[in-house]
């Protein structure tokens, strides 16, 4: 019997390339209203509004640029035009409409993998956002089971596994964000496997494990992770 029942994938910034779009877009909205303020406390200011409006909006590119509309009509006390918004809305429509850039090695691994594992795409955010992607990055058969959250906690994870009737050891989670990804999926008992990414939203930030923690692993790159599991299955 195989150690693991399902591997689960982290979608943004893990199979593909994500948070460089937001990069772009913030370095773009910085620069609309570089005549305001300095560019770094825009940044910052639109950072702060992100935060605030996660209750309100959720995550995607949708509750970004209501983000950074509200921050917009904030930094300049009302006096934006119609046509900086209209570019702002813009902006927005762009990111959603980009070109899929899969991360190199992400669809060779998930190929390698499929016939041997149940494969999960467990990703967060905007429903209609994600089922667009996953639709254009031609991974969607790679996987058994799609799953999209607003949020990924332990509580989520559990419930995940409870609903597929996979037991809590026998879980693996691969993803580049150590809050929403790997802490988790450590706290039910499941295993994680944590490859960063060199543009990884701050929010998703935290301390990792140590590296010796029980079921804890990091990889530089998606294409060692068949080895990984190898060398797992052999004990």
């Amino acid at each position: 019997m195989l150690r693991f029942a399902l591997l689960a994938f982290d979608a943004d910034d893990t199979l593909w390339q994500n948070e460089r779009l937001y990069v772009e877009a913030q370095a773009k909205f910085a620069g609309l209203l570089a005549h305001y303020h300095s560019q770094e406390w825009i940044r910052e200011r639109l950072y702060q509004a992100e935060i605030r409006n996660l209750e309100h909006f959720g995550y995607g590119v949708k509750a970004f640029a209501l983000s950074m509309i509200e921050t917009a009509v904030e930094l300049t006390e009302g006096r934006i035009s119609g046509q900086d918004l209209q570019t702002l809305v813009d902006l927005a429509k762009g990111m959603l409409q980009g070109r899929i850039e899969l991360l190199e090695g992400a669809e060779e691994t998930l190929n390698l993998l499929k016939d041997r594992y149940s494969l999960m795409l467990l990703t967060k955010g905007d429903l209609f956002e994600q089922e667009n992607k996953i639709a254009r990055s031609g991974l969607a058969g790679c996987f058994r089971y799609i799953e999209i959250v607003s949020q990924k906690t332990a509580p989520v994870y559990r419930s995940l596994l409870e609903k597929h009737a996979i037991r809590l050891e026998r879980f693996l989670m691969v993803g580049n964000s150590l809050r929403s990804d790997i802490l988790p999926a450590l706290e039910i008992g499941g295993f994680a496997v944590y490859i960063p990414h060199e543009l990884t939203w701050q929010h998703e930030h935290a301390d990792p494990p140590p590296a010796d923690h029980p079921g804890y692993y990091q990889l530089d790159h998606i294409g060692l992770l068949p080895v990984l599991l190898e060398q797992i299955e052999a004990g």
